[in-house]
């Protein structure tokens, strides 16, 4: 099995910082903020002091780079720069063995600003770079056609060129009877395009992921139960993460609850729901029902949070590996 990822390469730049930080810089925590390029030149002035920390990444990304090192062939497809970070970001893909069609435009490849506070939330100041030019025309059909699985995110709304590109998949998809992954992605994501979203999971998608702040905003309902209920009756498989009480997962609006699975203790929880969203299509490719995709799920966010960073080292992906396949046959 094949999954098609289009999403937005980012060098990650993570620091750690106070709530009083936050304040100062005018952010709403455990959110993405969307900045300019002026913006971004303001935030890493203010962390000058700090010590910064450069990683691959982009939520899509993740996602695709954990599927390829836990053994499922993946694809991923978005916008880079004709710079040095491009080059980091396309050295670190090559080497975890994903597809490569990303497509170099004359911009600087997109970063995200992390911001980590003491209780382990992860706030995101995305500048999108080169992303933004990612189009319809880019989007490879002959490649798209050999994957079971199409996956996108809700960032990719948020600019009319990569919307018309997931727009242009999602109607091969629909023709051909490929599978659709949607993960809403960010809680102000749905407050742009809650209609636009609601539409799409109806209409397009098979498996959607949210948070329970994500869900809130989508079915006006602060009950996580109660709105994957309501997103189990707009696609097949509706999974709503829950935190720290875990996730509701509904398949044919039959919901079961799912526990946290491995770490209490964060260190970082940047990557959580990228991860999540792996473990669960982990399951899928191997053919598991949906409650042990989803305990798979679980258990790879609980790895991804005890270790600093949205994807697992070469060595940790390795000791997960095996542990899935000694675990779930």
């Amino acid at each position: 099995m094949r999954i098609y990822g289009i999403g937005n390469p980012l060098i990650d730049i993570l620091a750690y910082i106070e709530d009083e930080d936050l304040e100062k810089l005018s952010l709403y925590k455990g959110t993405m903020h969307l900045i300019d390029r002026e913006r971004h030149t303001k935030i890493i002035d203010y962390l000058k002091d700090k010590k910064l920390v450069y990683s691959p990444g982009g939520s899509c990304p993740n996602t695709m780079v954990t599927l390829r090192m836990l053994g499922v062939d993946t694809t991923l497809a978005g916008g880079v720069g004709k710079d040095e970070l491009a080059e980091i970001y396309r050295s670190k893909l090559s080497q975890t063995g994903a597809a490569d069609e990303l497509v170099s435009y004359d911009e600087s490849t997109g970063t995200s600003i992390i911001l980590l506070t003491p209780d382990k939330e992860r706030t995101m100041n995305t500048y999108l770079g080169a992303n933004r030019c990612f189009c319809s025309d880019d989007v490879s059909i002959e490649s798209l056609s050999k994957a079971s699985i199409f996956y996108f995110t809700g960032y990719m709304w948020d600019t009319e060129s990569q919307k018309g590109a997931v727009s242009k998949a999602l109607d091969y998809c629909k023709e051909h009877g490929i599978r659709v992954a949607f993960d809403v992605a960010d809680p102000f994501a749905v407050g742009r395009y809650r209609s636009t979203f609601l539409s799409l999971i109806e209409n397009y998608c098979d498996i959607v992921f949210a948070n329970s702040e994500e869900a809130r905003f989508l079915f006006d309902n602060y009950d996580a139960y109660e709105c994957c209920k309501s997103m189990s009756k707009l696609c097949h498989i509706a999974i709503v993460k829950n935190g720290k009480k875990g996730s509701f997962v509904a398949q044919n609006r039959s919901i079961i609850q799912v526990p946290v699975i491995g770490s209490t203790n964060p260190v970082d929880t940047t990557g959580a729901g990228d991860t999540y969203a792996a473990g669960f299509l982990y399951g899928i490719a191997k053919g598991f029902s949906t409650d042990v995709c989803a305990e798979i799920a679980s258990y790879l966010a609980g790895e991804i949070i005890s270790v600093l960073g949205a994807q697992f080292s070469r060595e940790k992906a390795d000791e997960v590996r095996l542990y899935l396949e000694e675990h779930y046959r």
